[in-house]
Formats: C-alpha cells, structure tokens, sequence
C-alpha cells in the first residue's frame, strides 16, 4: 500500500508497506549492511548471511522506501508474534549445521526482544548510502507510527547500540526518549558494542506528531 511521497533532492521517495515479491534479496541486503556488523559473528560469512535473511523474511512486516523503483530503505518492526526478521531455530541448524548452528542460535538469543501488551517494536531501520541524510529514515519512522496507531499500540519501542550514535540521534529528532542502558561490555569483542539503549515514543491518535523531513 503506497502511503507517502518526499523528495529527497535526488527525486521523489514513495514509501510502500511490504516488501514487494522479488525484492527480498534487496532487502537482505540493505539489512545486513546496517546490521551485519553486529549480527556477522552469528550469521557470517557475508553471502550466506544475506541468503539466509532473504529467505526468512516476513514480508509484511516491513515498510518500504523507493527511489526510481529500487529499494532504497526498509524498517522492520514486530507485532502480533512476528517480526521482520524470520526462522527458526530448525532453518538456522540446516544452513549452518549442528555444530556450528548451536552457538549461533545462543547469539541470536541475545537480539530477541518481546514487545510489552501495547507496544510495537522497531526491528531496525536500513537506508541505502546514496540517499541517507535526505529524510528516508523519518519517512520510514513515521510510516511504522501509523502501523502502530492501525494497530491500537500505546507506544514504539526500540534499541539502539552505543556505536550508532547516527541512527540515535535520529530516533531523538523523532520524538523517542531513552528510558534504559544496560552495559554489556564482555560483548564489545566479539559483538562491536558493549551498550545497548531502548528508546520509547507515545502513539497518538494518527500515529503522526506534526512531522516533517529535515
């Protein structure tokens, strides 16, 4: 369902909810380019990776940016038991094997967030290099705020590394608020980070606070 039109300087961004049939690989791949750093030590290497999150995919639990026709931004976002990123425990033993498979699943463990009664949870925003810094990613946040208002949620939760301090200060100019930190430093070697904060914005009635592209 298209729901929006911005342009960003380099043309027209249609924002689009689902991600479209064919365009899953795309979408992995812009996926794991925002979050490969920090899923890599339980999905590497790279290829495998983004075939495995291809194929995984719950299509309709995403919202779209699209430039001239191609993908250039996705957010993901659970809600009703289901988020963007998909298999089970069962199709990560398959791709990976028992013995390597077992580890990666304790990994994978760490990143699973159940959303509270009332919440949405944001899986993570992506935005193609070319075109960040021109208003997708607001795009892309406001359009999940009307998933959430569609779906009687009282507020948007999500988390945020120490080391992206971009995509935080982002969510920030878009209403969210830091409500708690926990420090992990044993994962700054193996992980990339070693804190993680969840951030939280009210819903209103539209799903809209007054927003416009920067």
């Amino acid at each position: 369902m298209e729901r929006d039109t911005a342009d960003t300087g380099a043309g027209p961004v249609t924002v689009w909810r689902g991600i479209p049939e064919g365009a899953e690989r795309r979408a992995a791949e812009l996926y794991w380019d925002a979050f490969g750093r920090k899923l890599g030590p339980a999905l590497n290497p790279p290829d495998k990776a983004v075939s495995f999150l291809a194929a995984h995919l719950n299509a309709d639990r995403a919202v779209c940016a699209f430039l001239d026709g191609r993908l250039v931004g996705l957010a993901g976002y659970q809600l009703g038991g289901r988020a963007l990123t998909g298999g089970s425990a069962a199709a990560v033993l398959r791709a990976y094997g028992h013995l390597r498979g077992l580890h990666r699943l304790l990994l994978l463990a760490l990143f699973e967030r159940q959303p509270a009664p009332g919440q949405l949870v944001m899986d993570g925003i992506a935005v193609d290099a070319g075109v960040r810094g021109r208003g997708v990613g607001s795009l892309l946040i406001e359009e999940v705020a009307a998933v959430a208002a569609e779906g009687d949620c009282r507020e948007i939760r999500l988390d945020v590394i120490d080391t992206n301090p971009r995509a935080r200060a982002l969510y920030e100019r878009r209403g969210f608020t830091a409500v708690r930190t926990e420090h992990m430093p044993w994962l700054r070697g193996l992980m990339g980070f070693g804190a993680v904060t969840t951030m939280h914005r009210p819903v209103g009635a539209n799903g809209r606070r007054g927003w416009s592209t920067p």
